[in-house]
């Protein structure tokens, strides 16, 4: 399929009316910044847009994103569907099951579910995708849409530290800037401050931590009860899979969740030698290579297991 151009992109959506945008599961900034600024572009262009109300929202993004927040039950009065940094059927929101008409992405492994798509899959972030996408759309984002875009790029590139970061993505940040974003709340907001019970978590996930092959591999544990003991929530998880990793010499850093079910939420980090994405695509989820996830139908003990014993293979 040939590449989709921002141009072509911007005429297609604006062919339609009522426009609904789909983030993902567990959003994070990524998906709800990139979703939102394209919302906010359309309305400037004089379209009905709205985000779907992700019931996951966070506490940290819900002010940031809540004012495009479609009304309960207003799913049917939209004639175009878009997921914004939805990488498969599997990653939309709870309570979305509407046909998607287009996919803005930068996934590898993204499965082509919808039957147009924007997809730039060396891109580190859909920010710097949306940037494009709304110039195409508006000439300019305004200072609000560029702070929710530098929201989308700096917190799916660590604040710049992690290994997809490229020359582009610095580039998008400076625009960014350029055109208004307010780094300075930004980078305090999301990178600086945290909550109290976000500061014993990681105290008790540092504490957790276990060593493999000549500590080239670290395995990171949350339990129920550490979140309990931590007085955590939700608010307080964003980014906990990087702790993980900071070890000098690491290679592969896994953070595995024990979730309500039994089960266990798997995220994997990587340096360019190993595949994050061909480790988790063993239990049937992705990512991309140097950051991918899954989920594993047994308790955080068995998981780190099964998890290890592939790693093994894999590193052999």
């Amino acid at each position: 399929m040939a590449l989709m151009k921002y141009t072509d992109c911007a005429k297609l959506l604006m062919e339609h009316e009522a426009i609904l945008l789909i983030t993902h599961k567990n959003p994070d900034g990524d998906t709800m910044g990139s979703a939102a600024a394209l919302c906010s572009a359309l309305r400037r262009r004089g379209k009905i847009a709205y985000l779907y109300a992700n019931p996951q929202t966070t506490a940290l993004l819900r002010p940031y994103v809540e004012p495009f927040f479609a009304p309960a039950g207003s799913e049917e009065m939209f004639d175009y569907y878009v997921g914004v940094d939805v990488a498969s059927e599997n990653l939309f929101p709870q309570g979305f099951a509407q046909p998607v008409d287009l996919c803005i992405d930068h996934h590898q492994i993204n499965s082509h579910y919808a039957p147009a798509e924007l997809i730039r899959d060396d891109r580190s972030s859909c920010g710097e995708i949306v940037l494009e996408l709304v110039k195409a759309l508006a000439k300019a984002p305004t200072p609000e849409e560029a702070t929710l875009l530098y929201i989308a790029v700096s917190t799916d590139t660590g604040c710049f530290q992690y290994l997809n970061t490229d020359a582009r993505t610095h580039s998008a940040a400076a625009e960014l800037l350029r055109y208004g974003a307010d780094c300075g709340k930004i980078n305090t907001d999301f990178f600086r401050k945290v909550s109290a019970a976000r500061l014993r978590l990681e105290g008790a996930i540092y504490s957790s931590l276990s060593f493999h092959r000549d500590d080239q591999v670290v395995v990171a544990t949350i339990t129920r009860d550490m979140l309990r003991n931590a007085g955590a929530t939700e608010d307080d998880m964003d980014d906990l899979a990087g702790l993980a990793g900071r070890l000098r010499g690491n290679l592969v850093s896994v953070t595995i969740r024990e979730l309500e079910n039994g089960e266990s939420r798997v995220s994997v980090r990587s340096m360019p030698e190993v595949s994050s994405s061909e480790i988790c695509a063993v239990f049937g989820g992705g990512g991309h290579a140097m950051a991918a996830g899954c989920t594993i139908p047994a308790p955080p003990a068995k998981a780190k297991a099964m998890l290890l014993a592939v790693i093994d293979e894999i590193m052999a």
